[in-house]
Parts: C-alpha cells; sequence; structure tokens
C-alpha cells in the first residue's frame, strides 16, 4: 500500500481561511503531513509538499481532492542544505512570499539502544531536529519581510516523556524540537511570526503501523481517556488552527493531541 492509499478527509472543512496564504509542509506526502497538506489546500493555501517520496502534482491532487494549481510537489531530503535551498527559492521566486511552514518530516526507528549506530543515531537527528532548523532558517527572512509568518514543528509525545514507538535517538530528537520551537518563538514573535510545536500520540500512519506489530496500536489505545488510535486528519486540523489568524496569540507552545494519553 502506499503511503497515500487509504488517505481519510475530515467531513467537514472550513472553506477559504487561508486563501492567498503560501505554505510549505515537509514529509508533506505521508500520514500527518499529508493530511495537514490536504487541509491547507483546502483552505485555499498554495501548498509546496517537500518530501523524499514527493508524488507528482497530478496524483498528488487526485489523492487530495483539491486543485492542481495549489499544490507543487518536490523531491526533497531535509537534511541536505542544497536541495532545500533550491525548493524553497523556487517556491519564493514564484509566488514572491511564504507564510506557512510545517515541519512535519521525521523518522522514528524502533531500535534498542543498545543496537543504535552512530550512523542511525545521526540521521535520526538529522531529520527530525537538523531537518526542522534548516526548513526555519530558509523561512524565516521571508516572513519576517512580510511581518506575518506561522511555523509549526512536529514534535511528539515523545517530546514530553518517552517514545511508544520509536527508540532513544526518537525520543531525543522529539525533545530537541521542542527546545527550537521555544527559543524561535521568543525570538521571531516581534515580527509576527508565531513559532509552535504540536505533540501527537498514536496516531494511524504508515510509519506508526511500520514500526509497530499488527495490533499493537489498537491494543495501546484501550487504556486511554478516548480508548482509540487518533487519525491524521485530526492533527492536521489543529495544525490548520494554529496557523490560522485564529492562533495570532499562541506562541511556543506544544500542543498535546493524544487521547488523553499523558494523563493516565
Amino acid at each position: 500500500m502506499t503511503a497515500a492509499e487509504g488517505f481519510r478527509a475530515p467531513m467537514a472543512i472550513d472553506g477559504g481561511e487561508l486563501e492567498g496564504r503560501v505554505a510549505i509542509v515537509t514529509g508533506g506526502a505521508s500520514g500527518m503531513g499529508l493530511a495537514t497538506t490536504h487541509a491547507l489546500a483546502r483552505r485555499g493555501a498554495t501548498v509546496m509538499v517537500l518530501d523524499l517520496a514527493a508524488p507528482g502534482r497530478a496524483e498528488l491532487a487526485s489523492t487530495l481532492d483539491v486543485a492542481a494549481s495549489l499544490l507543487r510537489s518536490v523531491a526533497v531530503d531535509v537534511t541536505d542544505g542544497d536541495e532545500l535551498q533550491r525548493a524553497f527559492a523556487s517556491l519564493l521566486e514564484e509566488r514572491s512570499r511564504l507564510d506557512i511552514l510545517v515541519n512535519a518530516a521525521g523518522i522514528a526507528p524502533p531500535t534498542p539502544f543498545e543496537d543504535i549506530t552512530a550512523a542511525e543515531w545521526n540521521r535520526v537527528l538529522a531529520v527530525n531536529v537538523h531537518g526542522t532548523f534548516l526548513c526555519c532558517r530558509l523561512a524565516l527572512p521571508a516572513m519576517r519581510g512580510g511581518g506575518w509568518g506561522r511555523i509549526v514543528n512536529f514534535s511528539s509525545t515523545a517530546g514530553k516523556t518517552i517514545s511508544t514507538a520509536g527508540g532513544a535517538h526518537y525520543t531525543t530528537a522529539k525533545h530537541g524540537v521542542l527546545g527550537l520551537t521555544r527559543h524561535l518563538a521568543k525570538a521571531y514573535g516581534p515580527d509576527g511570526v508565531t513559532v509552535n510545536a504540536v505533540c501527537p500520540g498514536l496516531i494511524d500512519t504508515p510509519m506508526a503501523r511500520s514500526v509497530l506489530p499488527d495490533g499493537a496500536l489498537e491494543r495501546a489505545a484501550e487504556s486511554f481517556p478516548v480508548p482509540r488510535v487518533g487519525e491524521p486528519w485530526e492533527v492536521a486540523e489543529l495544525v490548520a488552527f494554529l496557523v490560522s489568524d485564529r492562533a495570532a496569540y499562541i506562541t511556543g507552545a506544544a500542543v498535546d493531541i493524544n487521547g488523553g494519553d499523558l494523563i493516565i
């Protein structure tokens, strides 16, 4: 099954709230990133997807049932500064603005600590933390120049406790994302830029299914106050709120979306 197969959207979406806005979503071709691409485009934003497995624009538009004119899709490794530079530059040349950045790209190998090699450790931190850093650094000049910006970084419940599925490197990375988020929020709030993090719990994504045994997601969620696995679109709706004008007074936040996992 491809990352886009089985994509499910909410029954109702507010239209036009982000019309005219220009967004970049890393990891936007799968799971929560794909759902976020859908949520932003359906609200009128032009969205560039940056993903190692980026599909063509027509395929993406068909999957999400949104106008192809609102979508851009570029195959990029978020740890490669040169690739990112070219992608950001092409969007800015075309649209002359960048309003929204969602850093959803991430990897979460379940490797036990004693089996983590230095190369794997570095790769997990590179994708989850260094990629977020690189994208924020590229996005902020345009946002500051426009006097308005929204950055949403993907952390996890692992950023507040430890990972359910990923290894120690993933837990470490997601804690790091929260530190970066808070620092940028304080530094760039005066420029009209808000920077927040979302902290999803167990969400039904291809990545989660790939690292957990069959049925493990559902068994783990049975004890939650909301006793089910979360849906990618639910996280995307939270992101869509955080990048809207309605969330203008929220910055430096790490917003939980986990069915109550952390209170038990």
